[in-house]
C-alpha cells in the first residue's frame, strides 16, 4: 500500500467561524484568531471564501488575514467584478475560483471549463500577471482538468462532495473518477488540491488512492469535530490523516 508523504497539505476553511461571529454582530469568535492558532496548531493554510452577501466571510477580513497569515492564504469563489477587485489588491498567496451562484448555501458542482473557456482564460491570466497561484474548482473529470491546463491555470481543485456521500456505500466506486483525474493532471504538469465534505472518515482513504495530491481544504467537518475534540486536537488529527494509510492507524 502506497505511503502518503506528509506534505500533503491541510488549508482550514474558516468561513464557519465567521458565520459564528457574525450571527451576534460583534467580533466573538474573534477570526484573525482563530487563524492564528490553525496555524499554530500546524495548519499549513487558511482559506476563506466571501460571498456576495457576506454571510460569513467579509470581503473587509481579507486584508486583515492577508496581514497575519504566515502560511499560505487561500481565497476562493465566483469571480464577480467585486471579487476580483479585493483578491488583485490584497494578492493572496492562491485563488480558487468557484463557479457557485450567489443563493448557493455551498459549492456544489465545479467549472465547465469547455464552455467557459474564454472567460476563465481571460481571469486566470489576470490573476497570474498579479503573482497569484491559480487554482480551478472542477468536477473530477478528465476534460475539465485537461482544460484548466490548457488555459493557464496551476492547479485544479478536484469537488469531493459526491466522493463523500457514496464513500461509505462503496468507497472503490466513490474515488474511481478522482483517480482518473489526478493521472491526468500529473501526465500535464497540472497541480491537485481536493475539497469538499473530507472528514476524519473518508480523509485517508482519498489521500491513499488519489496520486499527486498537493493540498485538501477542509472547513465545516473540521469545525464541527472542534466542539466535540477542541480546536487544538482537532488539527492535529486531521494532519495525522494525511500522514498514515489507514492500514496504520491505530
Amino acid at each position: 500500500m502506497r505511503v502518503i508523504p506528509s506534505e500533503i497539505k491541510l488549508s482550514v476553511n474558516i468561513n464557519k467561524i465567521a458565520l459564528i461571529r457574525n450571527s451576534r454582530g460583534g467580533n466573538n469568535p474573534d477570526l484573525i484568531q482563530i487563524a492564528r492558532d490553525c496555524e499554530s496548531y500546524g495548519a499549513d493554510g487558511i482559506t476563506i471564501h466571501p460571498r456576495p452577501d457576506e454571510r460569513h466571510i467579509r470581503y473587509s477580513d481579507i486584508p486583515a488575514l492577508k496581514e497575519i497569515v504566515t502560511t499560505e492564504l487561500n481565497v476562493e469563489g465566483n469571480p464577480t467584478t467585486r471579487f476580483m477587485q479585493e483578491v488583485l489588491q490584497h494578492k493572496p498567496h492562491q485563488c480558487t475560483l468557484v463557479p457557485d451562484s450567489p443563493s448557493a448555501l455551498t459549492s456544489d458542482r465545479g467549472w465547465d471549463i469547455v464552455k467557459e473557456k474564454d472567460f476563465l482564460s481571460d481571469i486566470v491570466l489576470s490573476l497570474k500577471e498579479s503573482g497569484i497561484r491559480v487554482s480551478l474548482f472542477v468536477d473530477p473529470d478528465i476534460e475539465m482538468v485537461e482544460g484548466a491546463a490548457k488555459i493557464g491555470a496551476d492547479r485544479v481543485e478536484l469537488y469531493t462532495g459526491p466522493y463523500s456521500s457514496t464513500f461509505k456505500v462503496n468507497p472503490v466506486l466513490a474515488v474511481s473518477d478522482h483517480i482518473k483525474a489526478a493521472k491526468a493532471a500529473i501526465e500535464l504538469g497540472i497541480g491537485l488540491n481536493a475539497g469538499h465534505d473530507l472528514n476524519l472518515d473518508n480523509l485517508t482513504y482519498y489521500t491513499e488512492n488519489v496520486p499527486g495530491l498537493l493540498e485538501v481544504s477542509i472547513g465545516h467537518a473540521l469545525v464541527c469535530d472542534s466542539l466535540y475534540y477542541g480546536l487544538s486536537n482537532v488539527i492535529p488529527m486531521y494532519k495525522h490523516q494525511l500522514r498514515l494509510p489507514r492500514s496504520l492507524q491505530k
